[in-house]
């Protein structure tokens, strides 16, 4: 019964190894790591429970020290205190992709039954030829889209794609692809030479090429964040004690990334991308979300892992040492760490020298202890992490709702994805916007035709968006995305609820200190007062964010009618001059039309013997992309009598 239980143990185990890096599934937003992710864990808690089922057969509890064990669980300790201590969402910080808790304890649980594994688990030749030649050969064939006129289902369409891989995004793959052309370069110098082994191995290098000409072209290049501000965001945990020592928590990076922008990430061809979630480095990203105690964990966890490596010149691990300090954290990246540290691991040392068991035959309410515990902890652990993974599936179905135009289906399966997981940021802010498109539609009656029952039904969305949006803020208050869609919600409503133009300002204020080079929120708030026609206060802020970014033509065309509609004409001339100066003629040639129109428009206003010196922004027009210019416009949602919300609907309301 034993050996059958450890057969079954190995096929789990080394089926995991096989399947993980290449699985994938649509039934959730993010098809790839998310997957691999939820499927490491359940494969991980079906090998724990046939581990205990071991124990119940033989009265047994064996262990197997190994040389890395405390270094491994001494940096999951490090990552725990910090979600503990510092991480705002914790829960979110548990299941992040790139470097949640979950994902590692995973990865340490697959480490340790790899490591312990009495079977021969290298990467053995004919499974990485086999394996490579196969990835190989779907990379290059992706590339040339065989698939892009054909016309498939919606939850298809991916398949179009010519950076499809079943590894998930082209840097993992590229990562990936590499690793495997070490291994079969190896082979190539040390073993007998086959077709097999050229054929795989010239698959490999085309397919590597096909994917670094992918990530490096043009329009379609990859978006990394700038090593500068990342090593910016890891010394910006230095400037308080506790950050320091155990960082500001996992998922919680693009909270400080926000805060060491500078002005010149503004004037860079990525400054509309408000933040980044990972650090530039797997490195950096340890030492700003866990402080200088996951990092030192962490490195002593690598010092002694290159260690082991050089005793049996293992290169292999170099290479992911490069990885490591180059690439941001991803889940292959940390799949190949701990998968190689295990096969080190296991061939270091003797086994029987290292087994350590108890016999629990004579100490029956310990043995019925164990077992009950065991099974109670892992039973609660597979509920929660199906739980979460239902969430996800359901979060799905809303949006596949989107595509068929049914609201319906979009509300139900965001309200069921919020009850399984009401930690999700991203889940509590689209139900937000789903209640607001509720009230909108309701509100687009003609005043006569909305019933008490519809307005009954716009107050009751109306108010649930607002808790939606201020739940995202109150998961984590660091973040200024959430309070930049509170303050939009508030917009959206202003002339349906008294109130709401107070809290839009208050919300994008409290953006702005979370982003404060960020240009777009300037705006933002700008408007709300452009739109009560309070002029001086909306050209303050649109002046603030022309200082942030000089060369942003929506900046100065609505500081130019700002001024406009404050009677200020000469200083409107003038910016409309500039936002003119900034249109490419030919690339933005429907605004330049705009812009040149309302210029002449402008001058017509001026006394007539008075001239306007157009101000040197010291930017060309082809440093940004093709700009869409927009004034603040009136809100979707009108209701008249306007709606009285209850005090708690303001941002500061707890």
């Amino acid at each position: 019964m034993e050996k059958n239980l450890q057969k079954i143990k190995n096929f789990i185990l080394y089926s995991l190894l096989v399947i993980v890096p290449f699985f994938f599934l649509n039934i959730t937003q993010e098809y790839f790591v998310t997957n691999k992710i939820y499927l490491l864990g359940f494969g991980i808690l079906s090998l724990m429970l046939i581990s205990v089922a071991q124990v119940l057969v033989s009265k047994k509890i064996s262990w197997e020290k190994r040389p890395l064990d405390n270094f491994f669980m001494l940096f999951l300790t490090s990552m725990a205190i910090s979600i503990v201590l510092s991480s705002p969402n914790k829960v979110q910080a548990l299941l992040n992709p790139s470097f949640g808790l979950i994902m590692m304890m995973s990865l340490v649980g697959l480490y340790f039954y790899l490591s312990r594994s009495t079977s021969k688990h290298n990467f053995e030749e004919q499974s990485v030829k086999v394996i490579s030649f196969i990835l190989s050969l779907i990379t290059i064939i992706f590339f040339f889209q065989p698939l892009k006129n054909v016309n498939l289902p919606q939850n298809f369409v991916f398949l179009k794609s010519a950076a499809f891989s079943p590894v998930g995004s082209q840097l993992d793959s590229v990562i990936l692809l590499g690793f495997f052309l070490i291994i079969q370069i190896k082979y190539l110098l040390t073993k007998k030479r086959s077709i097999l082994s050229y054929s795989s191995l010239t698959f490999n290098i085309l397919a590597i090429l096909l994917s670094v000409y992918s990530l490096l072209k043009p329009g379609t290049a990859l978006l990394l964040p700038p090593f500068r501000l990342s090593w910016y965001a890891a010394l910006e945990v230095l400037k308080n004690p506790q950050m320091a020592l155990i960082g500001v928590g996992p998922d919680n990076f693009s909270a400080v990334f926000t805060r060491i922008k500078d002005f010149a990430y503004n004037q860079s061809p990525i400054w509309q991308i408000n933040s980044f979630n990972v650090s530039r480095s797997v490195v950096l990203q340890i030492f700003t979300e866990t402080g200088i105690l996951g990092l030192l964990a962490f490195g002593l966890l690598l010092f002694s892992v290159l260690k082991l490596a050089l005793k049996q010149s293992s290169y292999l691990m170099f290479y992911l040492l490069i990885c490591i300090f180059v690439f941001p954290p991803s889940f292959i990246v940390w799949f190949l760490f701990f998968v190689l540290s295990a096969q080190i691991v296991q061939q270091q040392h003797d086994d029987e020298q290292m087994k350590q068991s108890i016999d629990l035959s004579g100490l029956l309410p310990i043995f019925i202890g164990f077992v009950v515990i065991s099974v109670g902890l892992i039973g609660v652990s597979g509920y929660f992490l199906g739980r979460t993974f239902a969430a996800e599936y359901y979060f799905k179905k809303s949006l596949d709702g989107v595509t068929n135009n049914s609201v319906k289906q979009v509300y139900d399966n965001q309200r069921q994805a919020i009850i399984l997981n009401p930690y999700i940021e991203k889940f509590r802010s689209s139900f937000a916007q789903t209640n607001l498109l509720i009230a909108n539609n309701l509100a687009q009656k003609k005043p006569e035709e909305i019933t008490e029952k519809d307005r009954q039904t716009i107050t009751q969305a109306i108010q649930a968006g607002i808790t939606e949006g201020k739940a995202v803020v109150s998961l984590n208050s660091q973040k200024a995305e959430g309070w930049q869609s509170l303050a939009a919600i508030y917009l959206n409503i202003i002339n349906a609820a008294t109130g709401a133009d107070v809290w839009s300002v208050s919300a994008y204020q409290r953006a702005i200190l979370a982003d404060p080079q960020n240009p777009s929120y300037r705006v933002g708030i700008g408007g709300v007062y452009y739109y009560l026609k309070q002029y001086d206060e909306a050209i303050k802020f649109f002046e603030q964010a022309i200082a942030l970014k000089p060369d942003w033509a929506n900046s100065n065309y609505n500081y130019a009618w700002a001024n406009f509609q404050a009677k200020n004409y000469s200083k409107a001339v003038n910016a409309m001059e500039n936002t003119l100066n900034l249109l490419n003629p030919k690339t933005d040639k429907a605004d330049y039309e705009k812009v040149k129109k309302e210029l002449e428009e402008f001058k017509k206003m001026l006394p007539k013997d008075e001239t306007v010196t157009p101000e040197n922004t010291g930017e060309q027009s082809t440093a940004i992309p093709p700009s869409s210019l927009n004034l603040p416009t009136p809100p979707a949602v009108q209701i008249s009598p306007m709606i009285e919300l209850p005090k708690d609907a303001s941002p500061e309301a707890k």
